[in-house]
């Protein structure tokens, strides 16, 4: 006699939160240059195009960022990776930082690619991998933890081109004040990205000057002596 086995087949829904990752969306924070920084960044990735020779594929004027945090692994099911980046982006509290660009150098990374960038100095790096850590933390704190926080370069990559020789050269410091802070929503496969929304970053001189007190609670001045 034979048996026949038979078995329930069950739909296993995919969670909720690699739709976006399925979708081929994935995500990242970073701070933006303003109007002058961003020509001054395009102007320094063509010098450098051209007086190392370099082919390969240009960052968009529109596409320059400073990376400061990517999206954390989720560590349980979300309903949305987007809701849960933009929630966990809203309680963070930092202050708004200078940012100095004042070296350019080539990267090596596993992939293949041969991004040319600038790089910041450390008192911008110290800046913002403050920024990083509090991202970080308040995504973990929302199911996303990020792993390697510590380990960061801040940098804006120009272009990516073929394997030549290291190079890293001081340039002419390009700054900016980073007064907010992004969302960036980026495409597999695809030089395009957006971004999803924005929050502020608390002035710098806000946390800096103590409270001055009401003119009205201060002590009347005793009289001064008449000169002799």
């Amino acid at each position: 006699m034979v048996t026949v086995y038979t078995m329930e087949a069950r739909l296993i829904p995919v969670p909720t939160m690699h739709r976006e990752l399925a979708d081929g969306v994935s995500f990242f924070f970073a701070v933006l240059p303003d109007d002058q920084a961003r020509t001054a960044i395009a102007s320094a990735g063509e010098r450098f195009r051209k007086s190392h020779r370099v082919n390969g594929s240009a960052v968009g004027i529109d596409s320059l960022h400073l990376a400061i945090c990517p999206m954390g692994r989720p560590a349980r099911p979300l309903p949305s990776l987007e809701g849960a980046l933009l929630a966990a982006a809203g309680e963070v509290h930092a202050r708004a930082f200078e940012i100095t660009l004042d070296a350019a150098m080539r990267f090596s990374v596993n992939d293949g690619r041969f991004p040319f960038v600038l790089c910041a100095d450390s008192a911008s790096t110290e800046s913002a991998l403050k920024l990083r850590q509090a991202i970080a933390e308040a995504q973990r704190r929302s199911g996303l933890p990020v792993t390697g926080v510590s380990s960061y370069l801040p940098h804006v990559t120009l272009l990516h081109g073929h394997a030549i020789d290291a190079i890293r050269e001081s340039i002419v410091p390009i700054r900016w004040t980073a007064r907010e802070f992004v969302l960036v929503r980026r495409f597999f496969g695809q030089v395009r990205q957006e971004v999803v929304e924005r929050w502020s970053l608390e002035p710098a001189s806000a946390a800096c000057l103590p409270d001055m007190p009401d003119l009205a609670d201060l002590p009347d001045l005793a009289d001064l002596p008449e000169d002799e």
